[in-house]
Formats: C-alpha cells, sequence, structure tokens
C-alpha cells in the first residue's frame, strides 16, 4: 500500500476514536489507537520509522473498530494485541488480556467472561479487572438466571443441573423456563451492560435490607461490596479499579528498561507502603531505534502488563511516556506519573534498569535462527511427529512454540491410519493441519515456521501435503542420529551449542513426547486419576486425556487451559486443578 492510497483509504474512515488494524491477506500485522481514527491513519502515508514503513507496504486492507471513550480504545487495542500478536506491534511476551462479557449466538444464549469471544456472539468490554467482572456477573446470573454451561452441557439433558438448584440458572435446557421468558432475561441483562444498573442495583439493595433485618450481618456485607461494585461498574473507565489508600500513595511501582538487539527488558519493582515487596523483568520486542525508543517500550508496556492487575497509586518512570491517552487513561484512574531527576525515587529507577540490564544476558535462539536460515524471525513454531506401536496405533502431535517458549493450549494431536508407514503419517498429519488452516476450522494463528521430526523422506511427505492443500508455510526437519537440518535447499550441520539448533531440538523433542503421551492415552483402559472427580464423567475424562495426553498433562494445565476442553466449565476446571 503506497502513501496516496493510505491517503485515499483514510478518507472515508471515522473521526471518532477507535482501534484500526492493517491487514495483509486478512493476517493482522498492526494495531494502533486513536482518538481520531481518520487523523492517525492518514499519518502512515509518511511513517515514522522504517518497519512500520515497511508495514505499510505490505498492507493491502485497514480496518477500523469505533469506541465511545478514549480508554475503551485503549482496553481494546491491548486486547487486540493479545489476540492476533501482530508482526509490527510491540508486544510483551508474557502479558494478559483484558477480559470481555459474551452473550453467545445460541437461541437461549450463555453468559461467561473471556479472552476470545465467539463469532457472533454479543460482547461487551473490554474490562480491566475480571475480580470486579465475576462479582457483576455472578449478581446477573442470579438476578436473571442466565445459564453458564456449555452447549454440549446444555444439550439433551432430561433434568436441571446442579445450577439450578442453587438458583443461579432458571433451567431453559428441560423447560422450567421457556425460551420467550428467558430471551426476556437476557435483554436485561444487555441493558445493564449498555449502562442501565437499575433494576440489578434495586434488587441487590433489597436483599441486603432484608438481610440485615433477619441479622444475617455477614450476608448483608457481602450484598453491600457486591452493590457497590455494580454501582461503579459504569464509571468514566468501564470499570472501577482500586489504587491502595486515598490518603497517601501506598502502592509504587517503578520501572527501569534495557533494549539490546531486537528485544527490549522492562524490569519492575513494587513497593508497598515504603517497603519494596517484589521485583520481575518481563521481555518485549523492541522498536525500532530513535531518541524516544525507551518511551515506546514503555507506552507498549504500561497498557498490556496492567491488564487484570492493580493499578500502583505511582509509577516512577526513567523516561516520560510517549502517549497521550495512555497518559489521560492513567490520569483518569488516578496513577501519578513521575520521572524523578534526583533524589530516593530516582536511586530506585537506577536499581530497576541494573535489573532490566540482567535479564538482556538471555540469549536470542529465535532471532539466531532466522540469522541462520535467511528468513524473517519465526515467532511461532509448530513441531510435527509421528508415532506407532509396532505398526498399530499410529498417532501424530503438533505442537506449538512462540518466541522460543511452549504455547500449550495450541498443542493439538491425531489418530493416523498409516500403520508404520512414516512418510505417509507425517503427509497426513500435515494435510490434516493445513486443511483446517485454509478452511478457517483451525483457531490457531497461522505459523512462521514448520519443524518436523524425521530427515529428507519426512520433510518431502510434509512439502508435498503443504502443496496439495495450498498452505505457504515454510517447513524444515531435523534428522535425530546426526542432528542435521534439512531445508529445501539444502543441509546444515550447526555445532553443538548453537543457539538455533537448541530450539529446534526443543520444539522436535516436545513434538516426540507428546506423540509418547497420546500413546499412552490409548493404552490406558484402566481407572486413573480423574475417575471419581465431580463433574468429569467418561466422556470428559476422554477429552481431557485426549488434549493433554495424561493424568499428569491435566495436572499442569492452567483452569484457561482446561475450561478451554469443550464441556469443562470454571468450577469443574477448579475442582480438577484442587484435585490434581
Amino acid at each position: 500500500m503506497d502513501a496516496s492510497t493510505v491517503r485515499e483509504r483514510a478518507t472515508d474512515l471515522p473521526t471518532e476514536p477507535g482501534v484500526y488494524q492493517f491487514l495483509a491477506d486478512e493476517q493482522v500485522l498492526y494495531v494502533g489507537k486513536a482518538v481520531d481514527i481518520r487523523a492517525r491513519v492518514r499519518s502512515y502515508a509518511d511513517p515514522r520509522s522504517r518497519r512500520i514503513a515497511r508495514m505499510v507496504r505490505r498492507a493491502d486492507a485497514i480496518d477500523v473498530a469505533v469506541t465511545d471513550t478514549e480508554t475503551q480504545a485503549l482496553l481494546l487495542e491491548a486486547n487486540m494485541i493479545k489476540r492476533h500478536q501482530p508482526r509490527y506491534n510491540v508486544r510483551l511476551k508474557d502479558d494478559k488480556s483484558y477480559p470481555l462479557v459474551q452473550l453467545t449466538d445460541h437461541p437461549v444464549p450463555r453468559i461467561e467472561i473471556t479472552r476470545d469471544p465467539d463469532e457472533g456472539a454479543t460482547v461487551y468490554g473490554p474490562y480491566t479487572s475480571r475480580s470486579r467482572l465475576e462479582t457483576v456477573v455472578k449478581a446477573l446470573r442470579e438476578i436473571y438466571g442466565l445459564r453458564g454451561c456449555s452447549d454440549h452441557k446444555y444439550a439433551n439433558r432430561d433434568r436441571p443441573c446442579l445450577d439450578y438448584e442453587v438458583g443461579i440458572c432458571t433451567a431453559p435446557c428441560t423447560g422450567e423456563i421457556s425460551e420467550a421468558a428467558y430471551a426476556e432475561d437476557v435483554t436485561a441483562a444487555q441493558r445493564f451492560f449498555e449502562g442501565e444498573i437499575g433494576v440489578l442495583a434495586t434488587s441487590l439493595s433489597r436483599s441486603m435490607e432484608q438481610a440485615a433485618e433477619s441479622q444475617e450481618f455477614e450476608r448483608a456485607a457481602n450484598l453491600r461490596d457486591r452493590l457497590e461494585t455494580v454501582e461503579a461498574f459504569h464509571g468514566d473507565s468501564g470499570d472501577a479499579v482500586a489504587t491502595g489508600d486515598s490518603d497517601g500513595e501506598r502502592l509504587l511501582d517503578v520501572l527501569g528498561v534495557a533494549i539490546e538487539g531486537e528485544e527490549a527488558t522492562v524490569a519492575r519493582l513494587h513497593s508497598d507502603g515504603g517497603q519494596l515487596v517484589d521485583r520481575d523483568r518481563h521481555t518485549l520486542a523492541a522498536p525500532d531505534s530513535g531518541p524516544d525508543q525507551i518511551a515506546r517500550v514503555l507506552s507498549a508496556f504500561v497498557p498490556q502488563y496492567y491488564a487484570e492487575r492493580e493499578l500502583p497509586d505511582a509509577l516512577v518512570l526513567p523516561e516520560h511516556l510517549d502517549d497521550e491517552e495512555l497518559e489521560s487513561w492513567l490520569d483518569t484512574e488516578g496513577v501519578a506519573v513521575r520521572v524523578p531527576g534526583a533524589g530516593r525515587e530516582a536511586t530506585l529507577v537506577d536499581l530497576a534498569l541494573k535489573n532490566a540490564r540482567r535479564g538482556t544476558d538471555s540469549r536470542d535462539e529465535v532471532g539466531a535462527l532466522a540469522a541462520a536460515l535467511d528468513i524473517e524471525r519465526p515467532t511461532r513454531i509448530e513441531g510435527f511427529d509421528v508415532s506407532h506401536a509396532q505398526g498399530s496405533q499410529a498417532v501424530g502431535s503438533n505442537v506449538t512454540f512462540v518466541d522460543g517458549s511452549r504455547e500449550s493450549s495450541d498443542y493439538r494431536r491425531k489418530r493416523l491410519g498409516g500403520g508404520n508407514d512414516d512418510y505417509a503419517n507425517m503427509r497426513s498429519l500435515v494435510e490434516w493441519r493445513a486443511s483446517r488452516a485454509i478452511e478457517g476450522r483451525d483457531d490457531r494463528l497461522d505459523p512462521d515456521l514448520l519443524v518436523i521430526d524425521g530427515g529428507e523422506g519426512q520433510l518431502s511427505a510434509a512439502r508435498e501435503a503443504l502443496d496439495a492443500v495450498g498452505w505457504d508455510v515454510p517447513a524444515i526437519a531435523l534428522a535425530k542420529d546426526e542432528e542435521l537440518v534439512i531445508t529445501p535447499e539444502r543441509t546444515y550441520d550447526w555445532s553443538d551449542d548453537a543457539l538455533q539448533l537448541h530450539l529446534l531440538q526443543r520444539v522436535r523433542d516436545e513434538a516426540h513426547r507428546f506423540a509418547l503421551q497420546y500413546h499412552q492415552t490409548l493404552r490406558d483402559d484402566v481407572s486413573t486419576a480423574l475417575d471419581g472427580i465431580d463433574g468429569v464423567g467418561p466422556e470428559t475424562r476422554k477429552r481431557l486425556l485426549g488434549r493433554f495426553g495424561s493424568v499428569e498433562g491435566v495436572r499442569e494445565a492452567s483452569i484457561e487451559e482446561l475450561t478451554a476442553v469443550d464441556g469443562i466449565g470454571q468450577k469443574t476446571a477448579e475442582t480438577l486443578v484442587e484435585a490434581l
């Protein structure tokens, strides 16, 4: 897209606040926010850095989303960066996205908190505090009886579940309430998220008064707290965020930044009541060099890091932020921002800087691999392996690494029918993955590189599958015996201490481990530690073992990973974690 095309397309864009995306072949390249979308997008006709100039040249489309306020644009931008992982954004690698509320696209919608809404769902948010959002959603379910179960649990029921018994669902699944009456309750919940808090607040207030009259003081206090949360929910920022004691700055975060090559490290020192109580480090992809490089790192880090985290009373920084909307948001939230020149806080900034520089000692294996293969940085790598037991129960594994680290929520596995023909099995496995990607049936982002466990034969089989389906993703192989890296053009024999080889070995070994675990699952016809856990029947057990490979894999999974399995709700996930 050239400068004239950018200006032409900007002409048709709105002048309200919101978020814009530059896309290439429907892949998100860059996400940004703006007070005036049209003016901001028009500025890309003359990009301020070489990196952004390359992004604009690659882009073939611009998409926008209008928001009501600048704060909503700020939060939505952070959410979309987390969700799409755009190549040209400065991304916090270990961040969490802001939570949303969705009412699913279903004749009888369910209400749930999510970071990745379903297609067609009615979505509200994003919000800055998950705990406050959970309080509100629980109150809505108690008042209106909206279901929170998955479609799988909802279907084919002959009696209401426990949610009906405890009064947080009206059981439309068994006809205890008609779909028309349930739809009215859904509409009432929608009106709340659109700003009408009256009915919910009135009901909570009445219940609080009744509890007090009955001398149920603990329940009355709980209802009071819930009422305060509901009444504060539609504040200026769309959510109320606690910032410590009102009579002083109790919570203080000090940030330091160190940049080396393509990676930036942000160190955070956390002070509570004047005492340093915590310190941590986080990595981001570094923006283009320039006098404002550190300011741009800070401006990317702050909104992404403080998703779902309590904002401090004050932020102490080495440089001023490079983002007026971000400064306005922090000011609205009551967060003081200071750049000290001397004194105790300047000493703390120096200490944070020393901690950040310690973080740059880590070696960039992903960058080394890109340089060695002369390719763009492979942020997302997927590994493939096939395995069988003497020709029977052939299985394939598909693992994912992001920025050199395992992304276990994106692991997949499949039964294969190729017997002991490793080439046929690999062709089938890669064709399955490629077909799902091309047809839009795989919810994962496309990888930058495929790593095949095997030699020239396995790589040829994988490339045949890619060509047959038309999925344009580069693939290489790593042979076990001599640890040779095979590409379509040549074979590499790297030294044992090569950074890029270490990364490929981890991907290959993880794919192999994951495939072997699947064999254990297929052979496991006896009882496991999952038996007897409330909410885990035979079918749920099968899905859990199919996704995570073994009971040990289930034990290591997070709440978020567990609830991604069909049929596993928040309560069952928490029960699993406690039981295992």
